[in-house]
């Protein structure tokens, strides 16, 4: 089941696309909590966002662009500004759609189905920082630049990716590896983290990847 977050500071708007969104079959949260909306989204993880412009504490276009330093989660912007000049802003900030409202229902779960369906196509896609990270094709790409990872590199930076800034031991690393059918030893590790921040010092990240003695790496 989906989990869709209604960030709606309008408690009847966001009473009825909470019925709404429950009874067709989405697993639906309103957020309750502005002052750390971004920490709130993060923990709880949707695979969706209804986003007001207007909320407490900030607006929703800031709250997106800071959202899509750290996550890629798809965002529909929900608003009753009827304004091209928003629209264009909420796009370029990296929302995946816009209504307005008053909205039709039947449309807005149109497009909370088409969003998801593109979502789903596009799985292999991760956000780090200003990097897009492409699984599939072992691709960084920041701005015009892109570096090729090796299936270990990129094993190894996707592992760390969902662990960041949290300590992942270099068993916990070796783990992965045999999980994806990659039997390395561990001088292959060491090497392998190596040539993966040889690789991200030439994009401008000389200092993502952190030793800890005796305990592993933290991704920054």
């Amino acid at each position: 089941m989906y989990k869709i977050m209604i960030i709606e500071d309008d408690t009847l708007i966001s009473n009825e696309l909470k019925s709404l969104l429950d009874n067709s079959g989405y697993e639906s949260y309103i957020l309750d909590n502005y002052a750390n909306a971004l920490e709130e989204i993060l923990h709880l993880k949707p695979d969706l966002i209804l986003l007001d412009i207007n909320i407490p504490y900030t607006n929703g276009e800031v709250l997106l662009q800071n959202l899509r330093k750290k996550s890629n989660i798809p965002v529909i912007m929900v608003t009753s500004k009827n304004n091209l000049t928003d629209e264009a802003l909420s796009i370029s900030y990296g929302a995946d759609d816009y209504i307005t409202k008053p909205y039709n229902p039947n449309i807005l779960l149109l497009r909370i189905g088409a969003v998801l369906k593109r979502s789903n196509n596009n799985s292999n896609i991760l956000i780090y920082k200003d990097l897009t990270v492409n699984l599939q094709k072992g691709l960084l790409k920041k701005a015009d630049k892109e570096i090729i990872l090796t299936k270990n590199e990129m094993i190894i930076f996707s592992y760390l990716l969902s662990h960041q800034n949290k300590i992942v031991t270099r068993d916990e690393l070796m783990t992965d590896l045999w999980n994806n059918e990659e039997f390395i030893n561990d001088n292959a590790l060491t090497v392998n983290i190596s040539r993966l921040r040889a690789k991200l010092k030439e994009i401008g990240y000389e200092e993502a990847i952190e030793t800890r003695k005796g305990q592993g790496y933290i991704l920054l």
